[in-house]
């Protein structure tokens, strides 16, 4: 067996900066740097990427409404949709940097929620564009959507419950076991659960969280190292102020003392403090500093083995 298997969670900036037109040529762009990043562990390692969707789900379902104003497609169907495509940009990018000797391969990759899960009482996750108080109000009484007000605007929001399994952890670990890179679990993965009471698989209107889907698709496949990709170099105490200083090392119980916030580093940090718990290496660092996570030498490591928390 190759070193370490690894699970590199690409945040959304991997494929779309902020600001930046919805092209394929951008993407395409952000996805061939992420990949020259990737392409050492390849060849070093056992590795699984997963990514982010967001703004590729927002783009597909305007398109979609824009055909006719019935054929909204729901989130699971969407969520495969980016799957494929992100996938491909994956493949074909890091297969361009890779020997020819070495497989890829990207799997469809479906999550189980639980329908009793409290998040689908209170829906959170903004997605899609931007109304007018208006028009949300009429969209949510004609389609049965939530909505609920962002900044000035209203927008659709919809469920973000937790990730309970990856159905697809026994092809991933063949892929594996054939020595192939494998792209999965893309956007948290489709969303799908059991009607209650029954045995029937059915897709769900949810947006899962990319992070927490990354740690329990590290944790079923047993890896060695979850690495949570981020723009930021490290995780920040007081970050944005004078004083903000970067975590080196953390254990996890001290990590969970520290309040982050929900919109952008929180589900990151509860992601790795979860991994770490299992009695495994979480380290959430910039994706271009990749070679360095994996010796130790940058981003904030998150391991039973650290005594409280040391700063860079």
């Amino acid at each position: 067996r190759l070193l370490m298997r690894v699970v590199v969670a690409l945040g959304g900036n991997a494929l779309q900066k902020r600001g930046e037109p919805m092209t394929v040529e951008s993407q395409r762009a952000n996805v061939k740097v992420a990949c020259e990043a990737l392409a050492p562990v390849a060849l070093d390692h056992e590795l699984v990427v997963s990514h982010g969707n967001g703004p590729q789900v927002g783009l597909l379902a305007l398109q979609a409404s824009s055909y006719n104003e019935e054929s909204t497609y729901p989130f699971d169907v969407l969520g495969a949709q980016t799957e494929g495509m992100i996938g491909y940009f994956i493949e074909q990018e890091l297969g361009n940097l890779l020997p020819f000797s070495k497989p890829l391969a990207t799997l469809l990759t479906m999550t189980e929620v639980d329908a009793n899960d409290p998040a689908f009482e209170n829906p959170t996750k903004f997605v899609g564009p931007v109304y007018s108080e208006e028009d949300a109000k009429r969209l949510a009484a004609e389609k049965g959507w939530t909505v609920k007000q962002d900044g000035d605007m209203w927008r659709r929001v919809v469920p973000s419950p937790m990730p309970q399994r990856i159905f697809q952890v026994r092809p991933i670990e063949w892929c594996l076991e054939k020595g192939a890179v494998v792209v999965c679990t893309g956007g948290g993965g489709i969303p799908t659960m059991y009607k209650k009471g029954t045995r029937e698989l059915t897709g769900v209107e949810a947006v899962i969280d990319k992070d927490f889907s990354s740690m329990v698709l590290a944790r079923d496949i047993e890896a060695d190292m979850l690495v949570i990709a981020t723009d930021a170099e490290a995780v920040f105490v007081d970050y944005g102020t004078p004083d903000q200083k970067a975590i080196a090392t953390a254990n996890p119980y001290a990590l969970a003392e520290f309040d982050f916030p929900a919109g952008s580093m929180g589900p990151k940090v509860d992601a790795a403090i979860a991994f770490a718990k299992t009695g495994k290496v979480a380290v959430i660092g910039a994706l271009e500093n990749l070679t360095a996570i994996m010796a130790g030498e940058s981003g904030t490591r998150v391991t039973m083995d650290a005594e409280g928390i040391t700063y860079a």
